[in-house]
């Protein structure tokens, strides 16, 4: 059920940390990916190291021609466009009377907007096809408050929000739309998050490909019949009451 052979499947942030874990588990459950990403160098190293089936492509998600360069280029390459995960992301960090409006603006455009461009830049393709899966990568800053985390909040609970409104939209055209909700992951973007700090049921953080198999579930037939819903990977941090 979780084959994805002949499944075309775009990642945004593709390169590294999360995006690449995504990427090669897509690509071992047989699908071809179009690494998408800002990184050149991180990202055709990743290609690749993965061979056929995989191609990098520059990415500036704010930006609605590198969207439209990007879908064309997947489908000239491979035919088709069956996935789209909106990875991409970035975070800063203020407390609000010092959170500027530049600090703002810069996550909004990447974690909100660039979702925005990409599920409408994929979309046409998967209507004339009657079917795909959209994968919009949120956050558990989506289904509850964090000190200072103002813009990267705000954004995370506006990509749960679109999920549903297209998920609703866009079922009748076959095309599914869930989002995704990690915890703390070990990555680059969470290097000074100290684990300790934070009520997790399961006793640590996770790694990028405890994620990734939610993104094969997600993409695959396997989930056929599931939109508009939110599936939260954080080792039971958001179901815990913390304690001091």
């Amino acid at each position: 059920m979780t084959n994805l052979e002949g499944r075309v499947a775009v990642v945004t942030g593709g390169a590294r940390g999360l995006g690449a874990a995504y990427t090669r588990a897509l690509h071992a459950a047989g699908a071809r990916v179009v690494i998408a990403d800002l990184l050149h160098d991180e990202g055709t190293a990743l290609a690749t190291e993965l061979g056929d089936g995989a191609v990098f492509e520059h990415l500036d998600v704010t930006s609605e021609d590198d969207w439209s360069r990007v879908v064309d280029s997947a489908i000239a390459a491979f035919g088709s466009l069956d996935v789209l995960v909106n990875n991409a992301g970035i975070a800063n960090a203020a407390p609000i009377e010092h959170y500027t409006t530049a600090k703002w603006d810069a996550v909004i455009a990447v974690n909100l907007t660039g979702v925005f461009l990409g599920c409408r830049a994929v979309v046409p393709a998967m209507k004339r096809q009657a079917s795909g899966s959209i994968i919009n990568i949120s956050s558990v800053e989506g289904l509850r408050g964090s000190p200072g985390l103002h813009g990267y909040t705000a954004s995370k609970f506006g990509v749960r929000g679109l999920t549903k409104s297209l998920a609703v939209e866009l079922g009748p055209a076959g095309i599914r739309v869930n989002s995704v909700h990690p915890g703390l992951i070990l990555t680059d973007m969470t290097t000074r998050i100290d684990p300790e700090a934070l009520s997790i049921p399961l006793g640590r953080p996770a790694l990028p490909e405890d994620v990734a198999g939610t993104i094969v579930f997600l993409a695959s037939d396997a989930s056929a019949y599931t939109t508009g819903a939110e599936f939260v990977v954080d080792g039971g941090m958001t179901t815990a009451i913390a304690h001091r």
